[in-house]
């Protein structure tokens, strides 16, 4: 596995890690304790929002690794246009290398639950835990059973789902423009209607911020797989942190999860507990390193 290079930027703790297939990323190491890389949603939704909300207490327990992955904030985009999942987590991979360390933790959110647990499969030895903060690893489930009959309810229609995950994201667009219409996206994982144009701001602040991977990920289809089944065979310890009021992901997506060492954890918030529930989201963290020693 080759690292074309690793350079350093003129900020404290910000490198380019340039990739086997020549993607620059963008990776910001900071905090001290146990190394932790911090796998982002969206897809594309970049990781300056979880410095700027979370960035003060992680770096306090861990040695935080920012990464915007391929296609997203301020990491290059892959000319072959290659967002698969595999080179997605191969990405995550050569990162570790190039940073020197010989394993480390996992922090995902949302669609970065996806991202983990296919990391964990392709490279078990890499995560020495994952951090599962209101993720999906089951797309095709979250949007069936949560997020477009939520959706559709919220803009007074009614979704029986047919389980066609080709026609499931154009549904979610669908939809997802008529909340907005109706100022209504909020309601699918918030309590504030302010909180995600908050997340919004933040992210504006990244001059040029790059939207290549939000564009092309969801076509592929492999993102779409059940990988609730995988869970059986993990052995790393696992903290799943959901939400009552997150129809993103679903209140009820935990069920099926097969984690043998698994530290369950409810929340009775949405889907941004970064802005929403800081303390409960901090409390199970600190129960998590402590259950498990890191």
């Amino acid at each position: 596995m080759a690292i074309v290079s690793i350079s350093l930027n003129l900020f404290a703790g910000e490198k380019i890690v340039t990739t086997s297939d020549g993607v620059q990323l963008y990776v910001k190491v900071k905090g001290k304790g146990t190394p932790l890389l911090y796998i982002h949603g969206g897809p594309g939704s970049g990781s300056y929002w979880f410095e700027k909300l979370s960035g003060d207490f992680m770096e306090q327990h861990f040695t935080v690794v920012y990464l915007d992955q391929r296609g997203a904030g301020r990491s290059g985009s892959a000319q072959d246009q290659n967002y698969s999942l595999d080179r997605m987590t191969l990405d995550f991979e050569e990162v570790r290398l190039a940073l020197g360390y010989d394993s480390w933790l996992t922090l995902g959110h949302s669609f970065g639950g996806v991202l983990q647990m296919r990391y964990a499969q392709r490279f078990p030895a890499a995560q020495k835990g994952m951090i599962m903060l209101n993720c999906t690893i089951n797309i095709a489930e979250s949007a069936c059973e949560s997020w477009l009959p939520k959706a559709a309810e919220f803009v007074g229609e009614t979704y029986t789902c047919e389980g066609d995950t080709v026609a499931m994201p154009h549904r979610m667009g669908e939809f997802g423009g008529k909340l907005r219409e109706k100022d209504l996206f909020w309601k699918m994982g918030s309590r504030d209607p302010e909180t995600f144009a908050k997340l919004d701001q933040i992210s504006f602040e990244i001059e040029h911020f790059n939207g290549d991977l939000s564009r092309y990920a969801m076509n592929y289809p492999e993102y779409w797989e059940n990988f609730k089944p995988l869970t059986a065979k993990m052995q790393m310890p696992v903290l799943y942190f959901y939400g009552k009021e997150d129809f993103m992901v679903g209140p009820e997506h935990y069920k099926g999860l097969e984690f043998e060492y698994l530290l369950l954890w409810e929340n009775r918030g949405g889907h941004v507990p970064f802005i929403e529930d800081k303390e409960d989201l901090e409390k199970a963290i600190l129960s998590y390193t402590e259950k498990y020693k890191f």
